[in-house]
Formats: C-alpha cells, structure tokens, sequence
C-alpha cells in the first residue's frame, strides 16, 4: 500500500510561505537540492491544492521550452510534465494538465483509492491548504520536513489548531550545512 507523505518546507516558527505566500525565506543550495531530488525519487504521484498546482502548471511547461534551462531543470520539467498528478479543489471545473486527475469530493474515498494503487508514495508538495485538510481526516501518514533557520512572525501557517493531537515516530534527521533541518516523522 501507498502512503501519503506531507513534504513541506517550513520556517521555524511553522510557516510554509511568507504573508503573501512566497519562499524567499528558504535556505536553499545544493545540499537541500540533493534532499528533495532523492525525494523525488519516492513519489508515484504528486498532490497539489489549488493554488499550488496553478503554480506549478504555470511555470514546470515552460521549462521545457526553454533554451537557457539547466539539465537539472528540464529533468525535474520532464518528470512532473509525465507523472500522473493528483490536483483537489472544490472550485476547479477541469484539471487540463499533462496526466493530471481533479478531486473535487469523496476526499477520504478517493485518497484511500489511491493508496491502493501499486507503485511510489503520494506526496504533497507544499500545498499547506490542503495539507491542513488531509491532516485533519487523519489521511496523511508520514513527513518529511524541512525545517529552516528563519523566524518570519507571519504567514501561511501548515499547522493550525483544528489539528487534532498526532503522536509521530523521528525516523530520519539531518542537520544540513545550511542550517537546515530535515525531518521525517511517521504516525505511530
């Protein structure tokens, strides 16, 4: 059976993006590059919300068309143009990206469904909505954190106190040069 990972990158105080949603706060080089790219490695299927994968679906195409992009780049563009993508909202109408399956309803239906399916994990990239969402129905089962060296104060929160209380396993920890932390957590 599949699992459902949450990777997310967050500030010290709890924030996945800034008040206005962006990551200029994270401690990124080629040591957390080398982090998600194994990362990456792992995932059958990304999950996004909304606003992420109109993010992602917006930039990772033009990738592809770019003369200037890194080999690194047009790998990851290539990767994410062909894996099957998963995308919830109850206000999209149709999920029109290359493999992309839209979720509108039925959540823990669905997602079970999925985990049932042979083949990598389920992972959400970011997505601090929905990953609010999935926690509180108790779906996602392990993850995998990035904890950076920032207090930023405010911001869009991937925690929230409608959470119920989760006790988690530290299977995995480590300090990058950076000053960044990476954590993996499984429920117990």
């Amino acid at each position: 059976m599949r699992k459902l990972v949450l990777f997310a990158h967050i500030s010290l105080d709890g924030f996945a993006g800034d008040s206005n949603g962006g990551l200029g706060f994270l401690s990124y080089d080629g040591e957390l590059q080398q982090f998600a790219d194994e990362l990456v490695k792992t995932v059958g299927a990304p999950l996004y919300g909304k606003n992420t994968y109109h993010l992602m679906e917006g930039y990772w195409p033009t990738v592809l068309n770019d003369p200037n992009a890194s080999g690194h780049s047009l790998a990851h563009a290539k990767w994410v143009q062909d894996i099957p993508k998963v995308v919830f909202s109850t206000t999209l109408t149709s999920a029109d990206w290359n493999n992309t399956t839209l979720i509108k309803d039925n959540i823990v239906d669905e997602v079970n469904k999925l985990k049932q399916q042979p083949g990598k994990d389920l992972v959400i990239f970011g997505s601090p909505g929905l990953a609010k969402s999935l926690m509180k129905l108790g779906l996602i089962d392990e993850y995998k954190l990035t904890l950076h060296p920032v207090i930023l104060g405010e911001g869009i929160s991937l925690f929230d106190n409608n959470i119920e209380m989760s006790n988690l396993k530290l299977l995995a920890s480590k300090t990058l040069g950076s000053g960044v932390v990476t954590l993996h957590y499984t429920k117990r």
